[in-house]
């Protein structure tokens, strides 16, 4: 099938081999500049809009590493397959990239038009594939530009169409965009933090700050989670809920979690012995093999005990590559590091997760302790992963706690630790050592009366 769909593919885009994608038979990237090129040459005296379009498989890596090679480039020919069927005699499609694909409309002239035409390529390539006697599933992502003006260049509108995709991606698996003006600033803004976070890493200049995790029966501190706090002397303060997927998706989230560990860990090495810290490990530090090694290495370097690190994952974490994750977890618990399931009870399969992984302590997602008080089926799912948690010999923490009577119930409930604004807020290093020195001298000070 594969000889013959390329064969009769090259015959529609010409004989030169150096245009065509070998596998697919689509015409490759310089194949699509020129048609691209063509085209606004021959709208130069009347430029009637057109559409530019990239389609980026969701997800394409881990089901080529499940699956085999073998069976990706079949999924990625019957892509090629379902996308050329899509398009009328007058459009183009071609393969830029290892799971990249890059359509041309002519007659697509407006932004709803070419939202409805990407949907429905969405639409298309969510069917199942056959692979063998298996089938599998992918979902895509598609930006859009469109032609306007005479003095935009092919160039132009693949990298308007880029931009849309990547905040199309930005937003979840499936989506559409189509390129605004708003859109490339907010772009240009994101490099200039990726900018300024590059540098700030370079310079130590990511902190560390602490919030306390209790024990919900005696109040006791029991350990500190980290979280990384950044303040650029331009840009101001920038939330994590920014800083951080940006290092994720831009490749510097490696960088960034050493530094903030190695400073953990040497501000935890002055803390009593008996509080642990609790670090997060991003999804993208769970397929890197070296992740283990630099984990312990820093801990040697600062002298931080194994056994009183917490690594904290998300379910998002293990589902990028499983036996990856598993391999590092396992590296990691061998030295004595606990592993902790962060976030729990928003994923999709998350008893399947426990099941297949050995978790030391989860934590309850704040969705369901903010609605404890009021919300009758959050309490039962509450009671419920408590009960099951018992049976496994888990340890649970409600994350999210900010009222007293929050607390209360989710101790009477059975749950020992406890993580919110209720207990602290994040504080620097040095305002944590003080707090726990207060708080030795005022035991001290009761034991003596």
């Amino acid at each position: 099938m594969q000889t013959l769909f390329a064969t009769g593919q090259s015959a529609r885009s010409g004989s030169d081999p150096s245009l065509t994608d070998p596998l697919t038979g689509l015409g490759n990237e310089r194949r699509f500049y020129a048609k691209v090129d063509r085209l606004i040459g021959d709208r130069a005296d009347d430029p009637a809009p057109f559409t530019v379009g990239i389609v980026d498989l969701d997800g394409f890596k881990p089901i080529n590493d499940l699956f085999g090679r073998k069976a990706g480039d079949d999924i990625l020919v019957q892509v090629a397959l379902r996308l050329r069927a899509a398009m009328d005699g007058q459009s183009t499609v071609a393969r830029i990239g290892p799971d990249e694909f890059a359509f041309l409309l002519p007659m697509v002239f407006s932004e709803e038009a070419a939202l409805e035409k990407a949907h429905m390529l969405i639409e298309i390539l969510s069917a199942p594939y056959d692979v063998g006697d298996r089938t599998a599933r992918l979902s895509a992502s598609v930006g859009c530009s469109l032609f306007y003006s005479g003095e935009e260049t092919t160039e132009d509108l693949i990298h308007k169409a880029e931009t849309a995709l990547y905040q199309a991606k930005r937003c979840g698996r499936g989506q559409v965009m189509v390129f605004t003006r708003e859109m490339e600033e907010s772009v240009k803004r994101l490099t200039r933090i990726e900018q300024a976070l590059r540098k700030a890493i370079s310079a130590g200049e990511v902190a560390p700050f602490f919030q306390p995790i209790v024990d919900l029966r005696t109040r006791e501190t029991i350990g500190f989670e980290t979280l990384a706090r950044w303040t650029d002397r331009d840009l101001g303060t920038v939330v994590p809920a920014v800083f951080i997927p940006l290092a994720e998706e831009r490749g510097i989230i490696g960088g960034l979690s050493q530094l903030v560990l190695s400073r953990a860990t040497e501000a935890a090495a002055r803390w009593p012995e008996h509080l642990f810290l609790s670090f997060n490990l991003s999804p993208s530090q769970l397929v890197d093999q070296n992740t283990a090694a630099r984990v312990l290495s820093i801990l040697d370097n600062t002298g931080f005990d194994p056994r009183r690190l917490e690594i904290e994952i998300t379910e998002t974490g293990l589902m990028t590559d499983s036996i990856s994750a598993d391999r590092i977890l396992s590296d990691l618990r061998r030295e004595g590091i606990r592993i902790s399931l962060d976030d729990f009870g928003t994923g999709q399969s998350s008893l399947g997760r426990l099941r297949e992984f050995r978790f030391d302590k989860i934590k309850i997602d704040r969705s369901f302790v903010s609605s404890i008080l009021e919300d009758h089926p959050a309490e039962h799912i509450v009671r419920a992963i408590l009960a099951m948690c018992r049976g496994l010999g888990i340890d649970v923490v409600a994350e999210g706690i900010e009222q007293e009577a929050q607390a209360k119930r989710l101790a009477e409930f059975g749950c020992r630790g406890g993580q919110g604004f209720l207990f602290g807020r994040p504080a620097d290093a040095e305002t944590t050592l003080a707090m726990l020195r207060q708080s030795i001298r005022t035991a001290a000070s009761v034991h003596a009366v």
